[in-house]
This record gives structure tokens, C-alpha cells and sequence, in this order.
């Protein structure tokens, strides 16, 4: 498997190097030079085929001889141990339930597949690996679980003061060992913009070995891919046309729908469902990409002004018209979002958490007009981890999960600092002994 960053297509790389760099020296992100496409026969038998086993296929095109395929099993079979649902809310309209992992976030699946990918590029090499990943709620967790004493592999979590949910602030900050959480004043924008300044520190990764586990990293997409292909398999029984609406914040689970819609799945329309961060649905109706400082809401974990895949998109559908055509887009206030929380729950009484309610919604408004047999929202974490949304909304108290329960009685730990390039690039040396 062969990479080239999306800003200059001469700039090739090989699997290992883009997953251990993140981000290409010119700041530009990879993207596979070739992408694999299925031939139909396997689409025709894939509802036959266990979850693993989808997974694995998925896995071999995508990864070639980078990794044997005895690794690879191996990977698949340690990281996805759980189910992956797709649950029917009403008539065609289905949910696919991705937080059944370790953290109850969709963000277990590539975190748990690139530590495992990592690990097994650095088995044989005497060096040490600092993985730094920005936050805006859950990916921070999943990160965590993924390379949780993991040897070699540092883990530095930055995410914004004050704008996470106590219950996700705690699955950040409560791991100890080689997880470090730096709480960072500022917004989900300015972590990721000192990320991505530490990826691109050509002066400080000639001292240290700096990678990123956010969705810019190639690691975190081709996994991601998996579930759609395991989705179709258990909806192609009740529909030929299908639509996914995906809850948008950074871009990465949607960009991976559409790698797996170039491989050949085939999935008609995607739909980005945002909040008020309305970036993308402006670039829709206007062809002119406006980014914008991030607005708070509820649904916080999409709460980005400069959604870093963008780039990505731009790769895969260069011409704009041909980009509308397969991605459809809309946006919904938090008000809009509390109301069909509570509308689901007490007509199908399914409950569901404030990203895939934003799913929902767009679902609703766009599956007529789109003239699909079957449409599906992307639920993408527990309920449970919004709590006091979720209470507020439904005047009830939602059950949590011992998983998350057991985060909430450890206490914080975090480094709080400032904005400031200099403060990161300091803790960083210290944990490296530089």
C-alpha cells in the first residue's frame, strides 16, 4: 500500500511511514495511490460472512503485504471482540450502533485498529513513539483504551477546558501510565492547530518521534470503513438503495463511508449531518469553503469550525458538482436536536444520544427527496456519556453503564496549559527526558 500526501501527489510514502508520521511533511494528508475496488460477487455473499471476517477482507485490500495476514487476523480479533448493531428505529429507517467498545464511542475501532497496527510496526525497534491526538470528546477516550500501556507509545490528549462532558472528561483524564491529558484553554480548533504544529515541527521530530491517532492519520479511516461494509451486509435483505447519514465533526467517519463507497460498496448518498457548525452545508449551497471559529454545542464532539478531512473530500470528488451529487448536507440547532431526542424516545422508545439525534434529523428531512429504499444514522456514542443532556431533555434520569461509572469515581488528572505552542512542545520533552 502505497500513500501520497493531498498536497503534492508526488510525495509517496509507504503504509508504516504515513502512519507513524500523521501528517505529510508539506502538511498535506494521505491518501491511498490506488484504491482497491471489490468485484460484485463479493457484495452478492458478504451477508453470509461473520463480522471478523468482513473485516479481514476489508483489511487485506486495503493493506496489501504491509502486514501479513496472520497479524492482521490477529489485530481484528483483539480489537473488535464486540458487536456492531444495526437497529430499526421505524419503517426505513435504521440506526448502526457503534459504541458497544471498550469506551462506548465509534472512535474504539480505528483507536483499537492503528494501536494495533502501530504495535506491530515497532515490535522489532528500539525507539519510543508520542502519539498526539486533539480531542473534542470522545476520540481522546478511545485513544486511551487503544494504546493504554502499550510499550514504546506515549500518549499526549489535548482537549478544551470546559467544553467536554464531565463523564468524557474523566475517560480522558484517569489513565495514568503512558497517557498524559492536557487540558488546553482554548476550543477543539486550537488543540488540533497546536497538533497539527507539533506534526509538522521539523526541528523537534528530529529529537522526537511524534505521530497523531486523529482521523488525519490514515490508521484511523481505513478501519472506520469496516462498519460500512458490515452494515450493508446485515440491510441489503431489506432495500437496493441505501443512504447514510453521518454526524460530522472532523469529517473522518464520513471520509471513511466514502473510501468504502469507492471500493465499490454501494452506498447512493451520503448525508453530513452537522450542528451549527455549518461549514460544510454552506460549502454545499455556496462552492466556497469558509472556515470559521467552532460554536459549543450540546452535540460537542462536532463542534469544529476547520474540519481537518476536508482536504480528503476535495481529493476524492474533485469536481464540486460530482461532490453534491454523492453528499448531501444540513445543519440543526441544539433546540432542533432536544426536540427529536424526545420525540424518538417516546414514539419508538429509542434513545439516542445528541450526535446521532443531528443524524436523525438529516436522515428524516432528506430520505424522500433522495428516493432511497433504506436510509441509516450513524449512532456514535452512548447515551449515557450525555447524561445531564439526555436527563434535562427527557425529565427521566437514563441508566449508565458500569463501564462509564467506574471512570467517573477515579479522579482528574490533567496538565492545564495555556494556547501556547511552547507549553506542549515543553511537557512533550519532559516525558521524552529531552
Amino acid at each position: 500500500m502505497k500513500l501520497y500526501s493531498t498536497r503534492n501527489p508526488k510525495h509517496i510514502v509507504s503504509l508504516q511511514e504515513a502512519v507513524f508520521k500523521g501528517l505529510a511533511d508539506d502538511g498535506g494528508l494521505y491518501l491511498p495511490t490506488e484504491i482497491p475496488v471489490f468485484e460484485a460477487d463479493f457484495f452478492k455473499q458478504i451477508h453470509q460472512m461473520h463480522l471478523q471476517e468482513i473485516y479481514l477482507e476489508v483489511a487485506k485490500k486495503w493493506i496489501g503485504s504491509a502486514v501479513p495476514e496472520t497479524e492482521l487476523r490477529k489485530i481484528i480479533k483483539r480489537v473488535f471482540y464486540f458487536d456492531i448493531p444495526i437497529v430499526q428505529i421505524h419503517d426505513n429507517i435504521f440506526t448502526l450502533e457503534l459504541f458497544h467498545g471498550p469506551t462506548l464511542a465509534f472512535k474504539d475501532v480505528g483507536a483499537g485498529f492503528m494501536a494495533g497496527l502501530m504495535a506491530y510496526f515497532i515490535k522489532d525497534q528500539n525507539k519510543e513513539i508520542n502519539i498526539v491526538v486533539a480531542t473534542s470528546g470522545d476520540t481522546g477516550s478511545a485513544v486511551a483504551a487503544g494504546f493504554y500501556d502499550v510499550p514504546g507509545i506515549n500518549v499526549f490528549i489535548l482537549y478544551p477546558k470546559g467544553k467536554v462532558s464531565p463523564l468524557q472528561e474523566k475517560q480522558l483524564t484517569t489513565w495514568g501510565k503512558n497517557i498524559k491529558a492536557v487540558e488546553v484553554e482554548g476550543t477543539f480548533d486550537d488543540c488540533q492547530a497546536l497538533a497539527k504544529k507539533l506534526l509538522s515541527d521539523r526541528a523537534l521530530n528530529t529529537q522526537i518521534n511524534i505521530s497523531s491517532a486523529n482521523s488525519i492519520n490514515i490508521a484511523r479511516l481505513i478501519p472506520q470503513s469496516f462498519y460500512y461494509f458490515s452494515s450493508y451486509a446485515d440491510l441489503k435483505l431489506f432495500g437496493n438503495s441505501f443512504a447514510y447519514s453521518v454526524p460530522s465533526g472532523n469529517f473522518g467517519n464520513l471520509t471513511a463511508g466514502l473510501l468504502a463507497k469507492k471500493m465499490g460498496l454501494p452506498i447512493d448518498f451520503f448525508i453530513a449531518a452537522t450542528n451549527v457548525n455549518d461549514v460544510f452545508p454552506n460549502y454545499l449551497q455556496t462552492g466556497t469553503y469558509t472556515p470559521k471559529p467552532s460554536v459549543e454545542t450540546i452535540s460537542n464532539a462536532m463542534d469544529v469550525g476547520n474540519p481537518s478531512n476536508f482536504e480528503r473530500m476535495m481529493d476524492l470528488y474533485p469536481e464540486f458538482e460530482k461532490l453534491k451529487q454523492n453528499i448531501k448536507s444540513k445543519h440543526y440547532t441544539d433546540d432542533a436536536t432536544r426536540v427529536i431526542i424526545k420525540e424518538v424516545f417516546e414514539k419508538y422508545s429509542y434513545t439516542m444520544d445528541p450526535h446521532g439525534a443531528v443524524g436523525y434529523l438529516a436522515l428524516r428531512d432528506k430520505i424522500k427527496e433522495l428516493g432511497v429504499e433504506v436510509g441509516v444514522f450513524l449512532e456514535t456514542a452512548h447515551p449515557a456519556k450525555f447524561k445531564s443532556v439526555l436527563d434535562s431533555t427527557l425529565n427521566t434520569s437514563i441508566e449508565v453503564p458500569e463501564r462509564l461509572n467506574v471512570f467517573d469515581s477515579k479522579p482528574k488528572v490533567a496538565i492545564p496549559i495555556r494556547n501556547n505552542y511552547d507549553e506542549i512542545v515543553q511537557i512533550i520533552k519532559v516525558v521524552n527526558g529531552i
